[in-house]
């Protein structure tokens, strides 16, 4: 070999190889510049989380001293808000693996239940003592999840805690995780106080038996690891066990290997209960009609039929869909399932099948009901009716109620549901439509 093709080899491989370091680097720097805004990020949704329990904890003691029906109202409606935005960054963190059912339980009653104590006040009623310790009592967790999380807050920023992944420096132990605080408060629930109240989310409700898993045969771990793959939209060889829930829908719970995600199984008849992804959601370029669209398609995926959108809400660039079961043209709202939409794509963030699978079974109606046009006639003179149809909602027992559902207007334009049992004629609710940008309330 001549010398001049040797140096030509020796030339070409040095630039080879500073090319391939040159590309080293600058993948190392790219990846350290995305794990630093994925860590900022985190920072940032935890700030958020903080604040939001920060409001939550003194909305609630503000409505322990409050004394009449509009101020309880006012805050009741502030409470939804702040639990939707919590909820919203809690979707944020890597904390998917460790389900947190008590935690999310927690950010859904607290605004459904001041919403219900409100509602009776409004009604002519007064709040019972009972009542008043459950309020107290929903302060007192409010207010441990608001140190916990000013807490956390405080040990990310300082560094005492970190988000998982990072390599500890000279070989020493790594920082204690962010999950340890929510373990904490997740663990911390054994005082929790039920709660009866009219909405899909009260405890006499939600500790029903299930009606779908009823008799149902229990289903393979590995079968419930497809389904919970399928789900999730990953690789089967992805998931690994992490826990199992016990309670009255026993399910297998499956996290991936880098624990962003948690998904539930139920041993009987193998049931997507629900499941969550963690991650930032930084921009909302997605249509109101395209996440609509995919929440459509995501429950159709996952095998639950006869489901249309009722209220939806964009907090936090994440549109969270409310769904109802509908039997022929009556809407069941006991047999709700929630579907949470990433803006920025279209991911399915979570979904919570967990009402439906409580409440939905074949229903028979009598046709034995009060004239429609009747039920009609007993509407406020207030309100114009546009539109009516029949739906079953719940009550404050284990009943669900037939009832004649109108929908009106008031002379402000704002829209109110009224509820006449189709079988008595009595009126059972009145819920006020709260319509914004980001969606509707019900109260």
């Amino acid at each position: 070999m001549k010398k001049r093709t040797i140096i030509r080899i020796v030339s070409f491989a040095v630039a080879a190889m500073a090319v391939l370091v040159a590309r080293n680097l600058a993948l190392m720097k790219r990846n350290e510049s995305t794990l630093l805004a994925l860590q900022n990020n985190y920072v940032r949704a935890v700030e958020e989380l903080s604040t939001a329990a920060d409001n939550i904890s003194n909305t609630l003691r503000k409505e322990l001293f409050a004394g009449t029906a509009d101020m309880h109202q006012k805050l009741s409606q502030q409470l939804w808000r702040d639990s939707s935005a919590a909820k919203a960054a809690l979707l944020q963190l890597p904390v998917g693996e460790l389900g947190l059912e008590n935690t999310y339980k927690f950010l859904s009653q607290v605004g459904n239940y001041s919403l219900a104590m409100s509602e009776k006040l409004r009604e002519g009623g007064s709040l019972s003592a009972e009542e008043y310790e459950r309020l107290t009592a929903l302060y007192d967790f409010s207010k441990k999840l608001c140190d916990d999380m000013w807490a956390l807050e405080g040990k990310v920023s300082d560094g005492s805690v970190s988000f998982g992944g990072e390599d500890a420096p000279g070989g020493e132990s790594a920082p204690p995780t962010v999950t340890e605080g929510f373990t904490d408060f997740e663990e911390g629930f054994d005082s929790y106080p039920t709660l009866v109240y009219d909405g899909p989310f009260s405890d006499h409700i939600m500790q029903k038996a299930p009606l779908m898993t009823s008799g149902k045969q229990e289903v393979p771990i590995e079968t419930a690891r497809q389904r919970a793959a399928f789900a999730l939209g990953t690789d089967i060889g992805e998931l690994t066990e992490v826990t199992g829930e016990q309670g009255k829908m026993p399910s297998y719970v499956f996290s991936d290997g880098e624990q962003t995600v948690s998904c539930a199984v139920t041993k009987q008849g193998g049931y997507v209960s629900y499941f969550i992804k963690t991650r930032d959601v930084i921009t909302s370029s997605l249509s109101e009609e395209d996440a609509l669209a995919a929440g459509d398609e995501a429950l159709e995926a996952l095998g639950y039929g006869n489901m249309r959108r009722t209220y939806f809400e964009d907090i936090g660039n994440i549109m969270t869909v409310n769904y109802a079961y509908y039997e022929g043209d009556i809407c069941c709202y006991t047999d709700l399932i929630k579907v949470s939409v990433a803006m920025d794509s279209g991911e399915i963030l979570a979904v919570d099948a967990r009402g439906y699978l409580v409440n939905h079974q074949h229903r028979m109606f009598s046709d034995k009901r009060k004239s429609v046009l009747d039920m009609q006639k007993k509407v406020s003179p207030k309100l114009s009716v546009l539109s009516r149809g029949l739906a079953v909602i719940p009550s404050d027992s284990e009943e669900e109620l037939l009832c004649y559902e109108f929908k009106c207007s008031a002379p402000d334009g704002t829209h109110v549901l009224v509820y006449f049992n189709a079988f008595t004629g009595r009126e059972e609710q009145i819920l006020i439509l709260f319509e914004s940008e980001s969606g509707t309330l019900t109260m």
